[in-house]
């Protein structure tokens, strides 16, 4: 069984940083690519950052270029997004995901999700 659990989040001024975890279980984490994306309330979940599987390869949405970073270190088994600069407008529930493969914007591409965390940014 694929678990992905994710820690981090909470409230923070507009300017501030957070650090979101996602660690895995129940399979090789080295053979898979992952992913952030968000929900904001009353707005479809989109993409915002994915990693491939070695790490040498990552893509970040236009609106979080020069912001936010993805990383992950395979011996730990996780991932991190760190988010400098925070805005307003990055309050949303944030995911992780994993698939086998490459990494893909595509939200119906990844096979298994973390349980969601809460950011609030207020100005």
């Amino acid at each position: 069984q694929v678990q992905l659990v994710q820690s981090g989040g909470g409230k923070v001024q507009a300017g501030g940083s957070l650090t979101l975890s996602c660690t895995t279980s129940g399979r090789t984490f080295n053979n898979y690519a992952m992913g952030w994306f968000r929900q904001a309330p009353g707005k479809e979940r989109e993409f915002v950052a994915a990693i491939t599987w070695s790490g040498g390869g990552t893509y970040l949405a236009d609106s979080v270029k020069g912001r936010f970073t993805i990383s992950r270190d395979n011996a730990k088994e996780a991932m991190y997004l760190q988010m400098n600069n925070l805005r307003s407008e990055d309050t949303a529930v944030y995911f992780c995901a994993s698939r086998m493969g490459t990494a893909v914007v595509v939200e119906t591409a990844y096979d298994y999700w973390g349980q969601g965390t809460q950011v609030t940014v207020s100005s």
